[in-house]
């Protein structure tokens, strides 16, 4: 008798957890690329039930209302928007202050080139404390230091083209906002 007690109280607290779990878990619909947990909704628009698996559905932002023209006129422009103009000496002051920036970090990343290559030594540094002993060890580190040799030429390289793809100092058209 007490097995079959302990038997329909397992079968009992089964089928409890399967109907807790269904009745936790709201029905999806897909309209298009579009997620709902509306039926209502789901049916005035014809989508479609998911079917197994999880999703998870995280809410963008909404976007901002449209300035107005008394805002607009007060507040400096925002970059990235096709339709506002930059005014030329601000594009111009924009453009000094970035290459002022561009130039400033070329010098660094240059002065970090030349201690990795100091330290390189043309792939023949002197060897430290228990690397006479360690030859591994040697060459792990000569590896180490030619590519940090490397990574800092390509930082050099990107700051010089990056650099390049800014207007002139001074040159005309560089007023005129992308």
């Amino acid at each position: 008798m007490p097995f079959l007690t302990i038997r329909t109280l397992a079968v009992a607290s089964l089928a409890l957890c399967v109907l807790q779990a269904h009745a936790q878990a709201p029905r999806i619909y897909r309209c298009g690329n579009e997620y709902t947990n509306d039926a209502q909704v789901a049916k005035n628009k014809g989508c479609s039930p998911m079917e197994g698996g999880n999703i998870t559905i995280i809410e963008g932002t909404r976007p901002t209302a449209a300035r107005s023209p008394t805002t607009a006129s007060n507040t400096p422009a925002r970059s990235g928007s096709s339709t506002e103009r930059v005014d030329a000496t601000a594009q111009r002051a924009r453009d000094s202050d970035a290459r002022a920036i561009l130039e400033a970090e070329l010098r660094k990343a240059e002065e970090r080139l030349a201690e990795a290559r100091k330290a390189y030594a043309n792939g023949e540094p002197e060897k430290q404390g228990i690397e006479s002993r360690n030859y591994q060890r040697y060459l792990d580190r000569v590896a180490d230091l030619k590519a940090a040799v490397g990574r800092a030429e390509s930082d050099v390289a990107g700051l010089q083209r990056e650099l390049g793809r800014l207007p002139a100092a001074g040159a005309p058209g560089s007023s005129a906002a992308k």
